[in-house]
């Protein structure tokens, strides 16, 4: 195979966004999009050179042109869509979670695992330069034995209600990300989990049931510690910090930000805040996985975030939210579910 012809399912801000960032990798060809309305694609798609517009993602699966679909439509259809897709061999990309349902995303691990195609999860974080840069010298052993991890994630703004009423809540939607983030760079697994969340930014995310604030602490079963912190808004900007302290030293991912440059004056040191929106500063991640993904297909290799990376993650986002709902520390058992 020399190149690979997708399809999108789901061409919602996502959606299109790996659009735009596939159109760069000289190997692949978009033929087909599908999103539940498409009348305002239309423009849009003969931009991008997509011949194919539908309401139907099927019409996707039964093509036998397509090779591998990006499912990019809603959580609560990604299961459903992973498993006709594995019995249809197309390969898959899955934006997080698999589910909100442990039970939901092992059965689509097995059927992904029984059709021999393969699953990479969109946890685009872990191909960040700098976090990947962490995560390479904690595995070389330059900070020797980690001790302690701490992983910072603030949105500079809440989403909508709308959004947040469907989201999964804060553990699974936002803080879902650090969750994988914590296995990739510390390569062991989250075995215990105490968590604390309120409501400080909006009392409406309160009445719609979520949380705002949260911190979280991990145990992990290479005796290491964790700790990660998010809140819905910060307002200086998109704060995205990682910190691996060890025996020998420490690694650490500071913010990124529009320029380098500080201005000390008699009044003070000025530099610029953060990268205020996560497509700003996550816009090289968001193109090398997709690139990555590509790359694996065409060499018939292992991806580099499979189906059991989502469920891992998964399950400490439900023994978080169990914790803040009980006040007690929940221990995590991590049955793997292999993909081929």
């Amino acid at each position: 195979m020399n190149t690979i012809t997708l399809g999108i399912i789901g061409a919602g801000r996502i959606g299109r966004l790996h659009v735009d960032n596939l159109l760069s990798v000289p190997q692949v060809k978009i033929k087909a999009v599908s999103d539940v309305l498409v009348d305002h694609l239309q423009e849009w798609a003969v931009s991008k050179g997509i011949s194919v517009l539908t309401t139907n993602y099927q019409d996707l699966l039964a093509d036998p042109e397509i090779d591998a679909v990006f499912i990019c439509s809603p959580t609560s259809t990604h299961a459903q869509i992973i498993q006709e897709a594995a019995r249809a061999k197309k390969h898959i990309f899955c934006e997080k979670p698999v589910s909100f349902s442990a039970e939901q995303t092992i059965e689509a691990l097995r059927v992904v695992e029984e059709e021999g195609v393969q699953l990479q999860v969109g946890f685009n974080r872990r191909f960040d330069p700098n976090f990947k840069k962490v995560c390479d010298l904690v595995q070389q052993g330059e900070v020797g034995q980690p001790h302690i991890l701490k992983i910072t994630s603030r949105d500079p703004q809440p989403p909508s209600l709308d959004y947040i009423l469907t989201s999964g809540g804060l553990f699974m939607d936002m803080m879902i990300h650090d969750f994988d983030m914590a296995r990739y760079v510390m390569n062991s697994e989250v075995v215990e989990v105490s968590a604390q969340g309120t409501v400080l930014v909006d009392p409406a995310i309160g009445e719609a049931g979520d949380i705002d604030t949260a911190i979280v602490t991990l145990k992990f079963a290479n005796g290491s510690l964790g700790v990660i912190d998010n809140s819905r808004q910060a307002v200086y900007g998109y704060d995205q910090r990682v910190e691996v302290f060890g025996e020998k030293g420490v690694a650490v991912a500071d913010n990124c930000r529009p320029t380098t440059v500080e201005v000390s004056t008699v009044d003070g040191t000025v530099k610029d805040k953060p990268l205020y929106f996560f497509l700003e500063r996550y816009t090289q991640a968001y193109i090398e996985e997709v690139t990555q993904f590509a790359k694996t297909i065409l060499a018939d290799e292992k991806v580099l975030c499979t189906g059991n990376d989502g469920l891992q993650a998964e399950r400490i986002a439900k023994a978080a939210k169990e914790s803040f709902l009980t006040g007690r520390p929940v221990k995590i058992e991590h049955e793997t579910v292999t993909i081929q």
